[in-house]
């Protein structure tokens, strides 16, 4: 329980439908879906699509999706991989005879064939009882009509200014600068386009005029994508066996690489090793151990991680109890590892911009769902006639022959963005969650799951608590950490240092099905709320 002199938001309790999201409207998007008869994944679609226009810096249309769902009665978690691939032509030789040995996040080189449409038209063909037609409509009116700057959003946006300046896109830069919190802001391109989308489905995005668009667009900007490459993305997207591991007598499931659920679940492996911290969450040995096991599952994930359609994975080797173990005991309680086993903590950059959101409808199906355009406003490339903002998923790839992620046409990039789902020792879900922030997102939800399962804290307690991250040698640490705790850290080892924007943002229900009551936690990190009825 908190402590209600200070400042902070309760869980959230409903009973017969629920929604979890970064943005207001998108949470109200979603409860009107529910209370029209829908259910969570159309609920999440309609809810997801207001996202992609109003928080346009973390997802749009030109971004990827993938999804856990958990269907009322069928104990089985469904994964769906909603992620695009490199154009045909993008292969190392072409890159080698260029002398190219890295890509640039703001370069057409950068952008992927959008996942998104495709993994929602999947969904809705697999799951959903409403179409597109209907599940875009709100969306379609905060595109025409405008909507409402909200905080975070307009702090994202400022950040943005000098990628959206490099590239020439002038319709985000009104008046030369972000829009100002309260600012009204219109797309009516992007509205036409999800009118399209809404009349003819995922073929009106990945043929015609708008593939036609974007295609100009890349290639006028030095991009090897086709027509025929997007025409091939309208099935990239599919279904995928989940993966998943035991924690304190539940299971926590995640979608298989190349996504890197992989190393939440390594890390809860590792973590599994020993009893929680007899002086909580804050002491400094809860956080002593789980940054090294995180460091220890972020070296992994760097080193292995890739497209399994490409190369093979070690998913049973990473997710063997007895290396986990054997990674557990590396961990030392009186000092930090100087160096690791093997080389390469992560070399990503941390903060890519992306939204998560969970909802859980009257008849228990459970949905938790995940948009994204990887970095903020992603590549920073619009295709003007169109309103549709390009990712920049392959900034993820390597140009490194050899290596398991090293580009190729039609390849997928490591992806950072993750769901995850809890199901009871029944196979019951129990808690669609996720916690957004690129790099940061499998320490995100390993710091979330033991919040909330190893100290008890309560859904919005396990959301709000202060976080940290291991990054290049570095632990960037939130203002909320305790000083005497940061200063602990540094003698055992650590170098801790501040981080100016926080780490990512959550939602996450909890599905009481003892007394029949949904438990809702939204981030105060973002702009958004958890709502039920």
């Amino acid at each position: 329980m908190r402590d209600f002199h200070f400042p902070g938001r309760s869980p959230v309790f409903a009973t017969s439908g629920m929604a979890a999201t970064s943005m207001p409207g998108s949470t109200l998007a979603a409860l009107d879906v529910l209370r029209a008869g829908g259910n969570a994944i159309d609920a999440a679609i309609a809810a997801v699509a207001v996202q992609c226009v109003i928080e346009p810096a973390s997802t749009g249309i030109g971004g990827d999706c993938f999804c856990l769902y958990a269907p009322a009665g069928e104990k089985r978690v469904y994964a769906l991989n909603g992620s695009g691939r490199a154009p045909a032509a993008a292969n190392i030789e072409w890159f080698e005879q260029r002398q190219i040995t890295a890509l640039e996040n703001t370069s057409a080189l950068a952008v992927t064939v959008p996942g998104a449409i495709s993994a929602w038209e999947t969904l809705l063909a697999r799951f959903g009882t409403k179409g597109l037609d209907e599940l875009l409509q709100p969306a379609i009116r905060f595109a025409e009509g405008g909507h409402p700057i909200h905080p975070r959003v307009a702090n994202d946006w400022a950040a943005s200014i000098p990628k959206l300046q490099k590239n020439g896109t002038n319709k985000f830069l009104p008046n030369g600068g972000a829009p100002k919190v309260g600012d009204m802001f219109v797309q009516a391109e992007l509205g036409a386009t999800l009118r399209k989308i809404a009349k003819h489905g995922a073929r009106a995005f990945y043929e015609g005029e708008v593939a036609a668009d974007i295609v100009a667009t890349l290639r006028e900007k030095g991009g090897l994508h086709t027509e025929e490459d997007f025409a091939n993305g309208r099935t990239v997207a599919g279904f995928v066996d989940p993966i998943s591991i035991g924690f304190r007598g539940n299971t926590v499931w995640q979608c298989p690489p190349n996504g890197q659920g992989i190393v939440t679940l390594m890390i809860l492996g590792m973590l599994g090793s020993f009893d929680p911290a007899k002086e909580g969450p804050l002491s400094v040995e809860r956080l002593h151990r789980h940054i090294e096991a995180a460091r220890l599952a972020y070296r992994d994930r760097d080193a292995f991680l890739a497209d399994p359609g490409r190369v093979d994975v070690p998913v049973a080797k990473l997710l063997d109890p007895a290396y986990l173990k054997a990674m557990a005991g590396l961990i030392r309680p009186d000092a930090a590892m100087e160096e690791l086993p093997l080389p390469g903590e992560s070399d990503l950059a941390r903060h890519k911009d992306t939204i998560y959101l969970t909802v859980v409808d009257k008849d228990g199906n459970a949905c938790s769902f995940i948009n994204s355009l990887f970095e903020g406003f992603g590549s920073g490339i619009l295709a003007e006639k169109s309103g549709v903002m390009l990712q920049n998923r392959g900034f993820g790839f390597r140009v490194e022959r050899g290596h398991p992620n090293c580009i190729a046409g039609n390849k997928r990039p490591m992806h950072t963005i993750i769901p995850g789902m809890v199901t009871n020792a029944a196979g019951e879900a129990i808690m669609p969650y996720g916690v957004m922030g690129g790099h940061f997102q499998p320490m995100g939800h390993s710091l979330f799951l033991t919040n909330h399962f190893d100290y008890g804290l309560d859904i919005q307690e396990a959301i709000d608590l202060p976080r940290l991250m291991p990054l290049k040698g570095k632990i960037q640490v939130e203002r909320g950490i305790p000083m005497d705790v940061v200063e602990k850290l540094a003698r055992l080892g650590h170098s801790p240092e501040p981080i100016a924007g926080p780490h990512g943002g959550g939602q996450a229900i909890f599905i009481d099905r003892k007394r029949g009551v949904l438990v809702g936690g939204s981030d105060p990190r973002k702009d958004g709320l958890a709502l039920g009825y």
